[in-house]
């Protein structure tokens, strides 16, 4: 019996991805707060996970914030009604949108609780995640420099017949005009696959 209660450890659960993935968002929307500068680096704090050091927040609003939207994308990821999370960074001064951080989220629909779990070790999987979070860190070298006041907007995309909760607003697509685009890599749960990539405005200048 001890040899099968450790397989299952290692098998993946609906439920089991749908935190694993959330917790990836929360992660990797702090790193990308963290490296555009969006926030003060003074505000963020070192935590280990993946194997890494990686940033999060410690601003009370902000973590409030994230905490939420994590907490709903672990229910819509559950549900495999969510396609999509969109990081936009923009200007303060004038909205004008400067960077997008797309994340593409495949759910496989035949997956559920009661079923079987899905091999694929949690090490591989966090793996995986390390790789995308390590491009998140490198990309501040060859992302151009932010150089004013940027805010950031969460964009979700989720099945059309969702009922969006209140705090939630419905928004354009916020789409970036002359944009470069640049693919990161994915990881897969084998329930949740997400893709990453992000585009930011070209210079003007050659």
């Amino acid at each position: 019996m001890a040899k099968q209660a450790g397989r299952d450890q290692q098998g993946i659960t609906l439920r089991g991805s749908a935190e694993i993935v959330a917790e990836f968002f929360s992660y990797g929307i702090n790193s990308i707060l963290y490296q555009r500068g969006i926030y003060p680096p003074e505000t963020f704090t070192r935590v280990q996970k993946y194997g890494l050091t990686l940033l999060i927040t410690t601003d009370p609003e902000l973590k409030n914030y994230l905490n939420n939207v994590v907490e709903q994308m672990k229910e819509w990821l559950y549900k495999c009604i969510v396609q999509r999370l969109v990081v936009v960074i923009s200007s303060i001064e004038n909205n004008e949108v400067l960077e997008r951080w797309q994340f593409d989220i495949e759910c496989d629909k035949t997956a559920k609780d009661e079923n079987e779990p899905r091999e694929k070790s949690q090490k591989v999987i966090q793996d995986e995640i390390r790789s995308v979070i390590r491009q998140i860190t490198a990309t501040v070298t060859f992302l151009p420099l932010l150089e004013t006041a940027c805010a950031f907007d969460l964009l979700i995309y989720t099945d059309k017949d969702l009922a969006v909760p209140e705090k939630w607003e419905e928004s354009g697509p916020q789409f970036i005009a002359n944009s470069e685009e640049v693919r990161l890599r994915s990881f897969t749960t084998t329930i949740h696959k997400v893709n990453s990539t992000v585009a930011y405005k070209k210079d003007s200048f050659p």
